[in-house]
């Protein structure tokens, strides 16, 4: 009787350890974007836009978005709305729009002059790919982790970022569109790139690369917290 007695208990603990395996206090890393009332991120701005051959401009200005309210939308899930600030120094902002952030499935959704755009999955991983259009009337987009792990910023380095890659081509003929974020776990976007250029295309300057019109955008994080 007491060496079934030993059996019996050895099973229930089996049985209650397996359970502890399978329903792990798992991560999914929702802190890629920590998304609160009163957030805040401040980052550099370098800009330059191609109006024609041989006629450009370049600005540096400074950007701060903050998380300014919250509302729950229809489907329940509640919208954090961001208000974006720009100004030539860190003392002369001034309202330029706003935008929105949820999380829907376990991704990061962007909705702005109404179209939604997935910009970030939970967890992330090495290689994953989605359609970051898949709400939107929009052709498809797909973006993809290309890099998890450490990044270099300013001098400065992250020990837990993911860059998401949304397009890297440049046929040397016609255009070139390079664009991608990163995120940092604990702080959120750190780092914009965007340079989507047009090359002239006439018989007399064909595969010259030279840039007919188009722009560039770096932003880049220089301060973060809440107020």
């Amino acid at each position: 009787m007491y060496r079934y007695l030993v059996q019996f208990l050895c099973v229930c603990l089996f049985f209650l350890g397996c359970r502890e395996v399978e329903q792990p206090n798992y991560d999914i890393g929702l802190d890629f974007q920590p998304l609160e009332e009163g957030l805040f991120w401040e980052y550099e701005v370098d800009e330059r836009i191609v109006f024609g051959e041989n006629d450009e401009e370049t600005n540096s200005y400074f950007i701060k978005d903050r998380v300014d309210y919250t509302f729950i939308n229809d489907e329940g899930v509640e919208v954090f709305v961001i208000l974006r600030s720009k100004g030539n120094t860190r003392n002369d902002y001034e309202g330029v729009g706003n935008y929105a952030l949820f999380v829907r499935n376990r991704a990061l959704i962007r909705m702005e002059q109404n179209e939604r755009v997935v910009k970030f999955p939970f967890p992330p991983r090495q290689g994953s790919q989605w359609d970051a259009k898949i709400y939107s009337s929009n052709p498809s987009e797909i973006f993809q982790i290309d890099l998890l792990g450490s990044y270099d910023l300013n001098n400065v380095t992250y020990s837990q970022a993911a860059r998401v890659l949304q397009e890297d081509d440049d046929d040397l003929i016609t255009s070139r569109d390079i664009r991608y974020e990163v995120f940092a776990k604990g702080i959120g976007m750190i780092e914009y790139y965007s340079e989507v250029i047009s090359y002239c295309t006439r018989n007399d300057c064909l595969g010259q690369q030279i840039e007919e019109s188009g722009s560039m955008i770096h932003m880049k994080i220089i301060n973060y917290g809440k107020n």
